[in-house]
């Protein structure tokens, strides 16, 4: 199948901004929209009885949000090779085979419950992190221009594939990028003390660890303008501060703890509810 993003829509003004965003993408990208509209199987078989007429008019208006999304996807980007798919199943079955063959599966952060789900958390969690390709869920203010791509990162793999898409990302923008190491302090026991000498150390440790961390992909995209931020924080906060000025926020799937977790559900999870700007979620290759 030629190069494609995936988008999931099903009416709702979120999935309306998440077809804007994927259309953007694809022209940036140099591939196809894939518009995919997925009707759970209950709308046809419930057991009550339903007027006549009744399974026509769900597809008519299946169909109906299909191609409008699909007509505002062409006049967004006329040119951009749009295809528009109606499938009955369940969601997010079918969103994950749709996302073993895309370059990356888009999502609105809130739905009716038809696709995206009634909140985040339904399709939206249970896709980001849990397929090869990335997912981006789209949240806040799509039409200001900021110029900027953010990306937390520690010294995981799963950090190595998210500034590996931040990176790109940024240089296919032609935006600054903005890497944010953030780290807390050790627990220690009751009645120990942190002395300054410590705390610089640590700091210290820290720099090192995100300078070299970061040093392969400066050089790699040396065209790419980077801002380093090395802080002592909670990192959902912080990635999530630094989002305000994002047009994209980008995480692995799971860390080592400090800016990551053992699975999605920390930093992912944090940045998924509260960033400010779309979010990428991006799973480290070979992950099972």
């Amino acid at each position: 199948m030629t190069a494609h993003v995936v988008v999931g829509v099903d009416g709702s003004p979120s999935s309306q901004a998440a077809v804007e965003w994927a259309t953007d993408d694809a022209v940036r990208r140099g591939c196809a929209l894939r518009i995919v509209y997925v009707c759970e199987p209950w709308v046809y078989d419930i057991p009550l009885q339903t007027p006549p007429g009744f399974r026509d008019s769900m597809t008519e208006y299946c169909q109906g949000v299909l191609a409008t999304a699909a007509r505002l996807a062409r006049e967004r980007t006329p040119g951009t090779e749009v295809n528009a798919v109606l499938e009955t199943g369940r969601p997010v079955e079918i969103l994950r085979r749709e996302a073993q063959d895309a370059e990356q599966v888009v999502l609105g952060s809130r739905g009716r419950g038809g696709f995206t789900g009634l909140l985040l958390g339904s399709v939206s969690l249970a896709l980001a992190g849990h397929v090869a390709a990335p997912v981006v869920v789209v949240r806040g203010d799509q039409e200001r221009i900021r110029g900027e791509v953010v990306v937390g990162f520690d010294g995981s793999a799963h950090a190595a594939a998210a500034l590996e898409y931040a990176f790109e990302e940024a240089a296919r923008r032609g935006a600054r990028l903005h890497a944010i190491h953030a780290w807390q302090m050790p627990v220690l026991g009751q009645g120990a003390t942190l002395y300054a000498p410590l705390v610089e150390e640590i700091f210290a440790t820290e720099e090192r660890v995100a300078a070299d961390t970061l040093r392969p992909w400066r050089e790699k995209y040396p065209r790419v303008e980077v801002e380093e931020t090395v802080v002592c924080g909670h990192p959902v906060a912080v990635v999530c501060e630094a989002s305000e000025a994002a047009d994209l926020a980008v995480v692995g799937s799971r860390g080592l703890g400090r800016l990551g977790s053992a699975v999605l559900g920390s930093v992912s999870h944090g940045v998924l509810h509260h960033a400010r700007c779309p979010v990428a979620v991006v799973r480290a290759r070979g992950e099972a």
